[in-house]
């Protein structure tokens, strides 16, 4: 473990990796955002329930999960490295006031967290060369923000323009009966930032899946889905084999 990443589970050559940009809400003790600490176990400071979804899956054959180890709010790993919401200022209509950093202050938060974090999933990627790659987050049943925009999507299938595996994963989750979003609750050619430099880049495969966060608020709901996507992802990794 380290303070920007955690890496649950033996990777294995050609085996299935998990990566949870957001899978924490912790902040270090010298880090002040000024913020109310209720705030911390809401969506903008984590996804919910992804990293029990991941340590669970990680417990598996073949499967380990590289996890962020710091709240999106301290530092957002699923952004370009110098997007202002990076180390956002704001998130969803509330203000992050430490996160008004100077230049140098903004470069130490880069070089604590955000470069250690992507330089070990680049070499992780490397050594083990995975067949498949789960980016996996979950997403709100509404934004505090946009409360009448509903989101009746159990589940979304996120990707740019490497959909190889989408197309393969959507027909089943559809098959388990589910309400699946393709591009939904949003689109991964707006957002795909760590799939697009790590996969997308050297042209490996991977799966971008976002869990309504009620489906896995405890741990009934994330062993289901533990279970769940460890059955899709190994027939997905066979397919794309084949």
């Amino acid at each position: 473990m380290n303070e920007a990443w955690k890496l649950v589970g033996e990777p294995r050559a050609g085996g299935i990796l998990i990566v949870s940009d957001h899978a924490s809400n912790r902040v270090p003790e010298d880090i002040d955002l000024g913020i109310d600490p209720a705030l911390l176990q809401q969506h903008i400071a984590i996804d919910i329930g992804v990293s029990g979804v991941a340590q669970a899956m990680a417990a598996s054959a073949g499967y380990a999960a590289f996890l962020g180890n710091v709240s999106r709010l301290v530092c957002d790993f699923n952004r370009e490295e110098h997007q202002p919401a990076t180390i956002p200022i704001a998130s969803d209509g509330h203000a992050i006031p430490g996160n008004a950093l100077d230049h140098e202050a903004h470069e130490d938060r880069l070089n604590r967290f955000f470069r250690p974090y992507h330089a070990k999933l680049a070499d992780l990627l490397e050594q083990y060369r995975p067949a498949l790659v789960l980016s996996l987050h979950s997403f709100t049943p509404q934004l505090e923000s946009h409360p009448e925009q509903e989101r009746p999507w159990q589940v979304g299938v996120l990707y740019n323009e490497d959909d190889r595996a989408a197309r393969i994963a959507i027909p089943l989750l559809d098959a388990e009966g589910l309400c699946v979003g393709d591009q939904q609750p949003y689109s991964g050619k707006l957002l795909n930032a760590t799939m697009n430099r790590h996969c997308e880049a050297y042209g490996r495969p991977y799966l971008g899946i976002e869990i309504r966060q009620d489906q896995i608020g405890d741990n009934r709901g994330q062993s289901a889905w533990a279970d769940r996507l460890v059955r899709i992802c190994n027939e997905v990794a066979l397919k794309l084999q084949a």
